[in-house]
């Protein structure tokens, strides 16, 4: 099952994806986060019995990141074995987490800025991101499916130099817009996360292409390696790390600029496409 957000007549409203567009759910829930703590887990059969509302084309759907307010969004640095090679970095023995504020969320289409504080070092990552679906707290890498509510795809955007200058990486992860999410969420029962191919193109060229059978630690075990310290809340939006061929390591390096538009296809799921623009005034 396929479980997107849009605006309709105005309002963000939840829906699944069928082969006729977009079937609205009947619910006063706008948004995943709350519509999964409210599921405890079920969050498939909640839905089949809601979708009984409007159904709008796809092409015509103004499409939301899924899940619009997410209590926090996680992220795995490093946790491709290429894409640590191809930085010169040997494999972490544990996961490297930071976190990425959650105003950095945009939906499909949406902009992605270049910030005029910050113009000539900003990279894409194409990631596959995990979905919370309930309260998880030391659960293990076995049972960490019954917690997981779906995947969708997060480009990871990163200000390069922000980013290294500061040790947590937050500030060079967070800024406004570098948060792409979507098109949906695919739920867990329909997709093997760990044997999905992700394809990254900038402006039609292809720049990432892998399985995520090449991640480190898989996502199983990062909600195991999360959920020992901290309770992981229905909602929370776990990027699972990028593979090789960021723009950073290109000779010379490729980044990203006014009129690009980065597209990330991950089998399974579907395709997010954002245009790059330069930061308007605010």
């Amino acid at each position: 099952m396929r479980i997107a957000r849009h605006l309709l007549d105005g309002q963000p409203a939840l829906a699944i994806v069928t082969d006729d567009g977009l079937a609205t759910l009947q619910t006063a829930h706008t948004d995943l986060t709350s519509l999964l703590d409210a599921c405890d887990g079920n969050v498939v059969a909640a839905v089949e019995a809601m979708a009984t509302g409007a159904v709008t084309p796809l092409d015509e759907a103004d499409l939301l990141s899924p899940v619009g307010r997410p209590p926090t969004v996680l992220a795995v640095g490093l946790n491709y074995r290429a894409h640590a090679a191809e930085g010169g970095r040997e494999p972490p023995s544990v996961p490297i987490i930071f976190n990425k504020h959650h105003n950095c969320i945009v939906g499909p289409g949406d902009p992605i800025h270049i910030p005029a504080a910050a113009p000539d070092v900003v990279d894409y990552e194409g990631e596959l991101a995990v979905v919370i679906g309930r309260a998880a707290r030391a659960v293990s890498a076995a049972d960490a499916p019954d917690y997981i509510a779906g995947y969708t795809i997060m480009n990871d955007v990163s200000v390069r130099d922000w980013q290294r200058a500061s040790p947590t990486m937050m500030m060079g992860k967070s800024w406004d817009t570098h948060g792409p999410c979507g098109p949906w969420m695919v739920t867990s029962d329909s997709l093997d996360p760990h044997g999905c191919r992700l394809v990254t193109e900038v402006s039609g060229e292809v720049r990432q292409d892998a399985k995520t059978d090449d991640l480190i630690f898989n996502c199983y075990e990062i909600v195991e390696h999360l959920s020992t310290a901290f309770t992981l809340d229905p909602g929370t939006i776990i990027a699972t790390g990028t593979p090789a061929g960021v723009g950073l390591y290109f000779d010379p390096p490729r980044l990203l600029s006014p009129g690009d538009e980065v597209s990330i296809t991950i089998e399974g799921i579907g395709t997010l496409t954002n245009p790059v623009i330069a930061e308007p005034n605010a």
